[in-house]
């Protein structure tokens, strides 16, 4: 695949993917497109990249946890599972992917339900926590983790059944 085409078929998803770090459209949208003039200098360098889609969902993975890190953020509950060994390309590619399915499918929850949720799963907030913050009860943000995690039980299940059927 060319670079004009790389950068078609993925720079949508890879904003995706980086909003989810950053929250902020404008930066995950900066943060790819230096991802993709890395690449693009690694290339004129001559510098031989074999999977260019498994590099750039890395690349841009690092870039949001280096930005993330510069903020005083905490960043331990975003690292990959794998960091302590060596992953080949398309095992990368393969986790970045399924990660970028999973937001899809937790930004297709209603609105309420995916900011109790997010606050819960991605910043750890414990449910009186999340109560506290958003003015709700904390019999409510049970109510909505639980509905939050069936909805994406249920999508897990289709897109399964889809493949697999």
């Amino acid at each position: 695949m060319d670079f004009e085409s790389l950068f078609q078929f993925n720079f949508r998803p890879l904003c995706l993917y980086a909003l989810h770090y950053m929250g902020d459209t404008e930066t995950a949208e900066d943060i790819v497109q230096e991802c993709f003039m890395k690449l693009w200098e690694k290339i004129q360098q001559g510098t031989e990249v074999g999977n260019r889609r498994a590099y750039l969902y890395m690349t841009v993975r690092n870039r949001c946890l280096d930005q993330l890190r510069k903020k005083g953020l905490k960043t331990e509950s975003l690292k990959p599972y794998d960091t302590y060994g060596i992953i080949d390309d398309d095992d990368a590619v393969e986790r970045a992917q399924t990660e970028a399915r999973l937001w899809t499918a937790i930004d297709s929850l209603p609105p309420k339900c995916r900011e109790v949720f997010i606050l819960s799963k991605r910043d750890g907030l414990k449910y009186e926590e999340i109560a506290d913050e958003l003015g709700l009860s904390v019999n409510t943000v049970r109510n909505q983790i639980s509905k939050a995690l069936k909805m994406l039980k249920e999508g897990a299940v289709k897109i399964f059944m889809f493949f697999f059927a």
